[in-house]
């Protein structure tokens, strides 16, 4: 036992080696967990954010101007007044997200206790801007109808308010949640890249023949790729999350560092596992990179990154279900967002263990089968 455990820590020392002359994958993990980070946290929106907006005013009203005069500028551009019958043609080119049409007597009817229609029309093609802005714009319509009928002294049309309160993202912004994310996707891919290339590298530059000449065993090869790549990923995740999340994009971190990173360690041992797997299955470089990219996209697509788990069909929540991506999505949301303790999260570090056992188990037989058939 002595002896393997020796084998495992020499051959992760070769691998350290081979990695520090192969630049580009060094250059892929310190790009992923940082520039790439920052970029995703920047620049994808999934809030409303800069959306353009026109304005039909039938009214003319002082209702109809203050209605207009509600609206957001730090999520719509400035509302442009449009003739009626140039909207169909502007909403086909594209021009405006949104489109608020007053019918005439707007303000009137209002006054009068009637409930006259106000007509928003979304470009739905951008359907994350559509959703968000419209649910936007009705609360922003009905807060400020009410507030004008109450200083006009008539009754609100609200007999019931409601108070709304934000858990853990109270500011609904969107970096705090698309950083983290990010970090977690990177993880999936380069654990699955780092340790499949290793194997690959071995294969094409012959070094293979040397390990089947050496007294080490299949099992020791596989787990000295795993620990020594997985270790190198750890450190760029520990780094990304002080330096890029902390400090470049100031997101707070609710929860334990230390225990975000031994659920990271158990992660990448499910992930590096099935790259090793994956790795096995091909025959070269690019077959590994064509077979690599479907399973960590639907790994980071379908884990909950990007869509709720319970959004999605319930075939596919089970299918889903035997990837360690669910379980390590809800693990880093639960503690870096969350504040949750080890008394939450064991679970899903449990169940990405033995998914982690499955995947070496299969990687290993079938490591052992191309070492046979390469000698």
């Amino acid at each position: 036992m002595i002896r393997f455990l020796r084998d495992v820590f020499f051959l992760g020392l070769k691998e350290f080696s081979s990695l520090r002359y192969d630049r580009v994958m060094l250059f892929l993990v310190v790009y992923a967990l940082s520039i790439a980070v920052m970029l995703v946290a920047r620049g994808v929106k999934l809030e409303v954010s800069n959306a353009a907006i026109a304005i039909v005013d039938l009214d003319r009203s002082q209702l109809s101007e203050r209605l207009v005069d509600a609206i957001p500028r730090r999520y719509f551009q400035e509302p442009v007044t449009v003739d009626a019958s140039a909207i169909d043609a502007a909403v086909d080119a594209g021009q405006y997200t949104f489109v608020i049409a007053f019918p005439p007597n707007f303000e009137a009817d209002v006054l009068a206790g009637r409930q006259p229609a106000v007509a928003i029309r979304a470009d739905a093609t951008a359907i994350a801007q559509a959703g968000n802005g419209i649910a936007y714009l009705q609360q922003i319509l009905t807060n400020e109808t009410a507030s004008y009928l109450q200083r006009q002294t008539v009754s609100s049309l609200l007999p019931v308010q409601t108070a709304i309160r934000f858990y853990f993202n109270p500011n609904l912004d969107g970096v705090r949640f698309n950083g983290v994310m990010q970090v977690i996707n990177s993880i999936t891919i380069l654990s699955i890249l780092l340790v499949g290339a290793a194997v690959m590298r071995e294969r094409e530059h012959g070094t293979m023949e040397h390990l089947l000449v050496m007294p080490v065993s299949p099992t020791a090869i596989a787990l000295a790729k795993i620990w020594a790549n997985g270790l190198v990923i750890l450190v760029a995740v520990f780094l990304s999350v002080e330096i890029v999340l902390k400090i470049f994009l100031s997101i707070p971190i609710a929860g334990s560092i230390p225990l975000f990173l031994a659920g990271t360690f158990v992660y990448l041992f499910a992930t590096t596992s099935l790259g090793i797997l994956l790795a096995t299955v091909a025959s070269s470089m690019p077959q590994f990179a064509l077979l690599a990219i479907p399973v960590f996209i639907s790994m980071m697509l379908l884990s909950g990154t990007m869509t709720p788990l319970e959004s999605m069909p319930q075939w596919l929540q089970i299918a889903m279900h035997a990837s360690p991506s669910v379980y390590f999505v809800q693990f880093a949301q639960a503690i870096l967002y969350r504040a949750a303790g080890i008394a939450i999260v064991w679970p899903q570090l449990l169940i990405m263990s033995g998914i982690g056992l499955v995947f070496l188990v299969a990687a290993v037989s079938r490591f052992r089968r191309m070492l046979a058939q390469a000698g």
